[in-house]
């Protein structure tokens, strides 16, 4: 058996990777969703972005799902601090998420162009506010999530919803629409035809653009935001405990890693390159290429986000030491132990399966087509 340090990083790359497949599949159909009201001017067209993710974008989901559940086994502590702190705000996206299942399956029950406007402006919303909400949660943990823990490990917290719409986390949650605003464009120019990839690849390039430059003030701002730095912890590999630990607060602590782990820098590299990679690509309609260099540009920004607060997974702005660490917050060994074996098991399955389904469903959709499927396409 692994020894328990190694099983609790070899889960906090797991889970990284399951937000980055999240981000990449899924991705694509949010941002396509959130672009459906601006680049399909009439119902075919919708309907032709519609059909473009409709076959794909509930299996894509389940990315979200495994990862709840995958840090509600690992680091139970971090599942219940993050969800009863972000209590609203992930209702909120359980709610617009809501709009998704219920718009691709009832926007063609009738032809009324009010009923189908409607449903267009319900995959929007969506799309839209989760992609932004888990941008600000996200920012939010470089900010410190405001909750501390009792010697009895109970969570208090005194987080409200306003509190959580800081200048940086709004900042956060715009990097994350257009993150995925951009994969979605670049999708569509992949998989459609006609105006709709014209106008697709006419959006990327200033999605990309609105990308890079928010993404450096970003990074610029968070050299000003105080950081927290850990000088004195307990046994990496022993059992929870967050509060047998000290935490320094640093202007710039956030960046502290990619001086201690110069090769961390790839992260943020890498989306610089994806994006500039995915604008020169998408121009030139070589949409696949873009597609994939978009995909980098995703991954990257996730892993920036994970490279620089780690080992922290929930920074607390209440108690510094009472922030929950990849060390101080999991599961026992023998858990980690199972759950890696079935990963083992499951993961090669899944990701197998998921590029068989993208095989088989590859090619463009044109405007002709959807109006000769008018009965069985959405």
């Amino acid at each position: 058996m692994l020894d328990y340090e190694t099983l609790k990083l070899i889960w906090w790359v797991l889970l990284g990777v399951l937000f980055i497949g999240f981000a990449i599949t899924d991705g694509f159909d949010m941002g396509s969703c959130t672009l459906l009201p601006f680049l399909g001017k009439n119902d075919v067209e919708r309907r032709l972005i519609i059909n473009a993710v409709g076959p794909t974008w509930e299996g894509n989901q389940t990315w979200l799902i495994t990862a709840a559940g995958a840090t509600f086994a690992a680091w139970p502590l971090v599942y219940a601090v993050a969800f009863s702190t972000f209590y609203i705000p992930l209702l909120l996206t359980l709610f617009a998420l809501f709009f998704r299942p219920v718009g691709f399956d009832y926007r063609s029950k009738l032809t009324d162009p009010l009923w189908r406007n409607a449903w267009d402006w319900g995959l929007f919303v969506g799309s839209v506010v989760p992609a932004f909400i888990f941008g600000v949660a996200f920012g939010n943990l470089f900010l410190g999530v405001p909750f501390e823990l009792d010697s009895d490990m109970r969570v208090a917290g005194s987080g409200n919803l306003l509190g959580y719409l800081s200048p940086f986390a709004l900042l956060s949650g715009l990097i994350s629409v257009l993150m995925l605003c951009l994969h979605g464009a670049v999708f569509l120019q992949l998989k459609t035809e006609g105006e709709v990839a014209e106008r697709a690849r006419q959006c990327a390039g200033w999605l990309a653009i609105g990308l890079i430059v928010t993404f450096a003030a970003a990074g610029f701002w968070l050299t000003t935001i105080k950081g927290h730095r850990i000088t004195v912890m307990a046994d990496a590999g022993g059992a929870i405990a967050p509060l047998q630990k000290t935490v320094a607060i640093e202007k710039g602590g956030w960046l502290a890693n990619y001086g201690d782990y110069t090769w961390m820098i790839l992260a943020p590299s890498a989306v610089f390159f994806g994006v500039v990679l995915a604008l020169y690509f998408s121009a030139r309609n070589r949409a696949m290429q873009a597609f994939l260099a978009s995909s980098v540009a995703i991954a990257g920004i996730i892993l920036t986000a994970g490279f620089s607060l780690f080992p922290f997974m929930v920074p607390s702005s209440i108690n510094p030491a009472s922030g929950l660490t990849v060390w101080d917050a999991s599961s026992s060994q023998r858990t980690l132990a199972i759950m890696l074996w079935v990963a083992i098991v499951f993961f090669p399955i899944v990701v197998a399966y998921t590029l068989w389904v993208y095989r088989v469903l590859r090619g463009r959709l044109s405007t002709a087509q959807i109006i000769e499927k008018t009965h069985t396409a959405y």
